[in-house]
């Protein structure tokens, strides 16, 4: 996987990759059905890296007599070297696709210069959306962990990171009480206007909904479509669709939106201004949009708000300077 520029799913990357990242293009397909399993890292996972990553990304050795470093020193090869990431920072956030380059240069335009795989066939839609929800669920491992040759003492207990009660758990948790599952009748004339929608986790009612299959043809009309839906949607992400700031209508309704994908959309700061009450949203993606320092003035009031992508905005430095300072901890950049 290559380096990565800071940044979504919705966050564009923390550092910048380049075409050195052979990442896994032949993801097992994400099951159609509501009620899924999560994703198994060494059943699912696991062996489309071994088959797509590791001749670029792993240990050094020695090939043709020559010896052979791992590209950007990252190293897929283990569950710490994973977790940690390579000269140009971090790639894999359990539970945090949106700012997790490993699954965020899957999904950029095709002529992006970080796009990823840069040579073969690229993640399908299912692909992609197999990767990112093995990484909503924490980026479990499962007790596996991988190559140990090079750890560093520091990345001791790396692999142990992922286990055990995670805040967004917690949080999905509380907004899953008493919530009811949304009937298969809704989810079906949903899918009909083109949504894809998945259960957050098996034993929750809580939803993610996208429109991966058909993103240029996915309009404000058919974003309203998920309104039957509004209060169990977490995980919302519209990034590259042809909405405008009327689908923000809809989404403001989403009282449980936690993660919200707008990257390449046409959405601007006056859509911004309409998600003002949705008080557990932690992650907006932003890339490539029209949004500028008025548009940050908006998500400032946002106090629950965790990481903001604004790369390729038209914010500025000085208006995440002010975004930051009031939302402390904020997570957020312009590069």
């Amino acid at each position: 996987m290559p380096p990565l520029r800071p940044p979504l799913p919705i966050i564009r990357p923390t550092m910048k990759l380049r075409p050195t990242f052979a990442l896994i293009p032949a993801l097992a397909m994400l099951s159609a059905t509501s009620g899924r399993a999560a994703v198994g890292f060494e059943k699912q996972i696991l062996p489309i890296i071994e088959a797509k990553c590791l001749n670029c990304h792993k240990a050094p050795h020695e090939e043709n007599g020559k010896k052979k470093e791992p590209k950007g020193e990252l190293r897929l090869d283990a569950a710490w070297s994973m977790l940690k990431g390579g000269e140009h920072g971090v790639v894999l956030k359990p539970g945090k696709s949106d700012s997790s380059d490993m699954y965020l240069f899957t999904v950029l335009p095709k002529d992006d210069d970080d796009f990823m795989p840069p040579k073969g066939d690229p993640l399908t839609a299912e692909e992609a959306k197999l990767l990112k929800t093995w990484i909503d669920e924490g980026a479990d491992f499962g007790g596996w962990e991988g190559n140990q040759e090079g750890r560093p003492a520091d990345a001791a207990g790396a692999t142990k990171k992922v286990a055990g009660p995670r805040e967004h758990d917690e949080l999905y948790k509380t907004l899953n009480a008493d919530l009811k599952p949304v009937p298969e009748a809704v989810i079906a004339k949903a899918k009909e206007a083109g949504a894809q929608i998945t259960l957050l986790k098996a034993d929750t009612a809580l939803l993610r909904a996208d429109f991966l299959t058909g993103v240029s043809s996915c309009t404000d009309e058919k974003v309203s479509a998920l309104l039957p839906m509004k209060d169990n949607i977490t995980q919302l992400d519209l990034g590259r669709t042809a909405i405008t700031d009327g689908a923000m209508d809809t989404v403001a309704q989403m009282s449980h939106l936690t993660i919200l994908d707008l990257r390449q959309t046409k959405v601007t700061d006056a859509g911004l201004a309409k998600l003002a009450g949705l008080k557990h949203l932690q992650s907006v993606n932003l890339y490539g949009t029209e949004i500028t320092d008025a548009g940050l003035k908006h998500l400032a009031t946002l106090k629950s708000l965790k990481s903001v992508a604004l790369w390729q905005s038209k914010a500025t430095e000085a208006g995440v300077k002010q975004l930051t300072a009031a939302i402390p901890g904020l997570q957020a950049s312009v590069k």
